[in-house]
């Protein structure tokens, strides 16, 4: 291929826009020899206003823009199947450029929708009331394979919708993709040509990565603990790779130290099976478990999924356990399952193929 500015080598592989980020950019932009302000109003096209075309660019010069279209792309995913819930909620399927697909879902509720986004190809570990551990991890996504969820979301908005908040707990585990979830993070909440969203809009999960804890506070996000167990010996059946690497002790130890502002809490959240950790017992030791530490707990009763040997508990026992926790002063909450109809649900994201998923998902629903 010839390019018209010679400071650039002869390739035939287009650069992607989109995977560049700030600095990277500035360089590209350096190296044409155009103004540095070219950075920002690149940046603004792809982000505010969600190019997808390097000549839709009208604020360059025609000129600019054939020299820019010359060796580089803006690479979105071309393939995004959607999966409508009954309840309104929607997954959305994403091809990546080497075959892998990934998963988002958007969910509406009372006027609020948010997007769930994932930040791993399957999973590093190996939680046992989660789909997507059984896939084992095919690889950590890249930041702009993050961002392109939530381009895509946004393409994909009904007439008046608007995200209203994103959480990082869709496929993998947050913390163990770090350098790319805070590039994500950067271009979400960067006002000149990011989306410019509040820190207090986006909530990262993690299983419970104690040492990397600290790494997310100086993005001001809402940060949310999976618990799910009340002891150690339980934790380690349910969560064994984590458990391993951060017992509750050396956990809970960190949460206490993770900086908090006055007016900020740590979310837990726990999630119930039938006859492993929703007993009585189960929630007077999360009450000691999170004594003293500024928290809510949100409870998500398990979202069936096929092959998996739990169940989710009974309206009843779900109850009780959450009176036991409320009755100790603690803000407890149940998480309303959305999307089960399409596994869209907590714990319920992976790569099942349309069709099993179809005939399994008849059979889970008549059990919930």
């Amino acid at each position: 291929m010839r390019h018209e500015n010679n400071a650039f080598p002869a390739d035939t592989t287009l650069i992607n826009l989109l995977a560049l980020d700030e600095k990277e950019m500035g360089r590209l932009v350096q190296r044409f020899g155009w103004p540095r302000y070219r950075t920002g109003q690149i940046l603004r096209w792809l982000y505010q206003r969600r190019a997808k075309d390097i000549h839709q660019m009208t604020d360059l010069s025609q000129g600019e823009r054939t020299s820019l279209a010359s060796i580089t792309t803006i690479s979105r995913a071309t393939n995004c199947r959607v999966f409508s819930s009954i309840d309104h909620t929607r997954k959305l399927v994403l091809t990546l450029n080497d075959g892998l697909t990934v998963e988002t879902v958007m969910i509406p509720d009372e006027g609020r929708l948010t997007l769930c986004v994932s930040t791993q190809v399957g999973c590093t570990l190996d939680c046992g009331f989660c789909l997507t551990g059984t896939m084992g991890l095919k690889r950590n996504l890249k930041p702009h394979e993050i961002m392109e969820q939530v381009l895509t979301a946004q393409d994909r908005l009904d007439s008046g919708e608007r995200i209203t908040s994103l959480v990082f707990m869709g496929m993998g585990e947050p913390l163990a993709n770090m350098e790319a979830l805070s590039e994500a993070i950067r271009r979400l909440t960067n006002k000149p040509w990011g989306l410019g969203w509040s820190p207090r809009r986006i909530t990262v999960s993690t299983a419970g990565l104690a040492a990397r804890l600290k790494d997310i506070a100086p993005f001001g996000v809402n940060v949310a603990i999976s618990l799910n167990a009340t002891t150690d010996n339980q934790r380690a059946s349910l969560m064994p790779a984590v458990n391993g690497i951060a017992p509750l002790k050396t956990l809970l130890a960190a949460c206490r130290r993770y900086p908090l502002s006055p007016t900020r809490r740590l979310t837990f959240e726990y999630v119930l099976l039938a006859g492993v950790n929703d007993r009585s017992d189960d929630a007077r030791r999360l009450i000691k478990l999170v004594r003293g530490i500024a928290c809510k707990i949100n409870l998500i009763p398990f979202n069936e999924f096929p092959g998996n040997p739990y169940r989710r508990p009974s309206e009843y026992d779900i109850s009780v356990f959450q009176s036991i926790v409320r009755q100790a002063g603690i803000d407890v909450f149940v998480r309303k399952s959305r999307g089960r109809d399409v596994l869209g649900a907590c714990g319920q994201l992976g790569n099942l193929s349309p069709e099993y998923a179809e005939r399994a998902l008849t059979q889970i629903e008549a059990r919930c």
